[in-house]
């Protein structure tokens, strides 16, 4: 029962795992944290500042399905890391042509993880911007003039960044009701959900360098594995008793 044991844990590959579990837990929060912090800015600029992003409801979309194909991924690469680990790569790898196209796979995987790490990387700076702009928001509406109503949270200076529909009346939010409706409701909540965005799409981007480690590594298991198998023949060869001992191999 332990050989079996010790057997079934030599073929799990333990760093792909651990990659695969980070990926699909940021993954998930990430998700769900854009999913509802674009929903909510969606509607704080159609209460409070009375226009729509139509574009919003394609970007929520494209959430989804990146999240998913992310999810496949990692699934993918789990399934490739357990062929290339322990026994089970002395077993699967032991032909000519499928040592070829383990190699291939994992190169092209490699290539594959490394844009999308780049493509995270650049996710990452937009919410690090879009953060930013909420956290400004935020000190805004923490400020005793605007809390108390003295002063109004005035926009219209930044003019240029709303539509050309949008009235000036609307770029100023004077009112009790307004004020909670931009602050508490929809501000504070925002950005409560794009700071655990930023935490998670981290998150995913670590999971992808740990996949480029494994693949290098799985490339080079392999690799050696190939000429192991060469070294193995010409032992043959050149040895025909060995033969009788080729288990042990």
């Amino acid at each position: 029962m332990g050989d079996s044991c010790q057997a079934c844990i030599t073929r799990i590959p333990h760093a792909t795992l651990i990659a695969t579990i980070m990926c699909c837990l940021g993954v998930g929060v990430f998700c769900g944290t854009m999913y509802r912090g674009s929903t909510i800015s969606k509607v704080m600029f159609e209460e409070v500042f009375r226009f729509r992003l139509i574009w919003i409801e394609t970007l929520q979309m494209i959430f989804i399905v990146g999240c998913a194909c992310m999810a496949a991924l990692g699934l993918i690469l789990l399934f490739l890391g357990c062929l290339t680990t322990g026994a089970t790569r002395q077993k699967v790898y032991r032909a000519w042509r499928a040592r070829v196209g383990g190699r291939i796979s994992c190169a092209v995987f490699m290539i594959i993880t490394y844009i999308l790490t780049l493509i995270w990387i650049i996710l990452l700076g937009f919410l690090v911007v879009t953060t930013f702009l909420f956290t400004i928001f935020w000190k805004l509406c923490s400020k005793p003039k605007n809390i108390d109503l003295s002063t109004c949270i005035d926009f219209t200076q930044f003019d240029f960044m709303f539509p050309s529909s949008v009235k000036q009346e609307d770029m100023r939010i004077c009112d009790a009701q307004k004020t909670k409706l931009f602050c508490k409701d929809y501000v504070e909540k925002a950005e409560f959900m794009f700071i655990l965005a930023m935490v998670s799409c981290i998150l995913v981007i670590l999971s992808l360098v740990h996949y480029l480690m494994c693949l290098s590594a799985n490339y080079a298991h392999i690799r050696d594995h190939e000429k192991f198998q060469e070294l193995q023949e010409l032992q043959y060869l050149t040895n025909p008793d060995l033969h009788a001992s080729k288990d042990r191999f």
